[in-house]
């Protein structure tokens, strides 16, 4: 059965593409259920260990955030479990940051075995809030304004 789609994010048109960070792993005893398959809860786990390589290449780090007064939770993931993963098998997580317009940071995820073949896609979206009231920010704040221009002026594309 094939649920995956090429890509969860439409296209802004004119974009830059997306930036990408990739982390390898092996599952660990204690990743894994009784039956030595992957447990499903650990999926965010690696989506967010991706996402934390991949926001350290692009000034997107939680030292950044922080510095900058901001908090970024995740406000939608989404999981598609294609092939399970198993005990000692080694696999690479893709992070991909999607263009996004507006006070967002969507983010592709792609879990692949070690013959390529595909695990696991999902997505996640974030959006910025201030971190001492935690009111969401309105308008897109400087932190990501500074990568986007980073971004278009093509700071990033060994990370494409």
């Amino acid at each position: 059965m094939v649920r995956r789609k090429k890509r969860y994010f439409e296209t802004v048109k004119g974009a830059p593409s997306p930036i990408i960070a990739e982390i390898s792993r092996t599952v660990r005893f204690s990743d894994a259920d009784p039956m030595a398959i992957m447990w499903h809860g650990r999926y965010p786990l690696l989506f967010e260990e991706a996402s934390e390589e991949l926001g350290r290449r692009c000034g997107l780090s939680y030292q950044d955030y922080y510095d900058a007064g901001l908090r970024g939770p995740i406000v939608s993931i989404h999981i598609d479990y294609h092939l399970p993963l198993v005990l000692a098998e080694e696999f690479t997580v893709r992070a991909s940051l999607v263009w996004a317009e507006g006070a967002r940071i969507n983010t592709e995820f792609q879990i692949s075995k070690a013959d390529g073949q595909v695990a696991t896609t999902g997505y996640t979206v974030q959006l910025f809030t201030d971190h001492l009231s935690g009111a969401p920010c309105m308008v897109t704040p400087e932190l990501l304004e500074r990568c986007r221009q980073r971004w278009r002026a093509g700071e990033f594309a060994c990370y494409q």
